[in-house]
């Protein structure tokens, strides 16, 4: 049998921009000795901030860590566009910046709150006919990605200059802040590209808790100290208490009998009288059944 990993959880780190969120897993996971480590949500190489990353055992809690909803602060640069709406692209144009004031800002902004549709960039990673979009957008091919559904909750104005706009974000899950630039731009007549990037919020997690990729590299103890138990990693959802008995039943994959008062629908993090995590489960009919079973 394969070594076990001795650490889970999962650690907020802090991304710097530069890097991809698949380079920065991997260098936790080296200077951190654990075999398995995966993050929950992808932020650009551009974009830096809150990224929440599983280790050991609890890469198992991804599925339930997805789809929480996300804060940025964004910088617009107006008067140019590129081909992967950020400043990681090529200038395809440069227009004149108009005079602008609060009132023409506003209107160009407020189409974009709510349930939108929002196309994503063809230099992105969604799937096209069964490839990612970014790969062939980088052979040259042409790419119209399809418009889809998405949340934005809040999108506000913190500073604007002549030629940039500084915005506070706060979107579901599958927003492209990019996107959302690219259309502000266009809605101003001028174009526009995001030139940065900062993730302050994932769900419950925030840069409050984050420790830079640097300090995880440098100070393992330190690291090792800000690990979140599988617990407190799921705080996000409902709370199911088990027995001695039932936590048997549990890890043995079979249905514990639920209460009148037992969430449902939807994932339960299901506790042992210590509070550590057994499982994350679910109510059915016959009780509440185990989805992921840790040891």
């Amino acid at each position: 049998m394969a070594a076990r990993d001795l650490i889970l959880g999962l650690i907020v780190v802090d991304k710097p921009s530069g890097p991809t969120s698949f380079e920065v897993v991997q260098r936790v996971r080296r200077g951190l000795g654990v075999r398995r480590a995966g993050h929950t949500g992808t932020l650009d190489p551009l974009a830096s901030g809150v990224l929440p990353i599983c280790l050991g055992e609890a890469t198992k809690l991804v599925p339930y860590l997805v789809g929480h909803d996300k804060g940025y602060r964004a910088t617009a640069r107006l008067g140019v566009t590129t081909d992967t709406f950020d400043s990681a692209g090529n200038v395809v144009h440069e227009r004149p910046v108009p005079d602008l004031d609060d009132a023409a800002v506003e209107a160009a902004l407020a189409p974009l709150r709510g349930a939108i549709r929002q196309r994503p960039p063809a230099f992105s990673a969604v799937h096209v006919d069964g490839e990612r979009a970014m790969a062939r957008a980088r052979r040259g091919e042409a790419v119209e990605v399809p418009e889809r559904d998405v949340i934005v909750h809040s999108l506000t104005v913190v500073r604007r200059t002549t030629t940039e706009i500084d915005l506070d974000v706060v979107c579901g899950s599958g927003t492209y802040v990019r996107s959302l630039v690219s259309d502000l731009g266009e809605a101003l007549g001028c174009g526009a590209h995001l030139c940065a990037l900062r993730r302050d919020r994932v769900g419950s997690f925030g840069l409050d808790q984050a420790i830079s990729l640097a300090d995880v590299e440098a100070d393992h103890a330190q690291a090792r100290a800000r690990i979140l138990s599988p617990a407190d990693a799921l705080c996000d959802l409902p709370v199911f208490r088990l027995d001695a008995e039932a936590v048997r039943k549990m890890r043995m994959g079979q249905a514990v009998a639920a209460d009148p008062q037992t969430p449902a629908p939807g994932p339960l993090r299901c506790l042992d009288e210590s509070g550590g995590l057994v499982a994350v489960g679910e109510r059915t009919p016959a009780g509440v059944r185990p989805l992921r079973v840790f040891a």
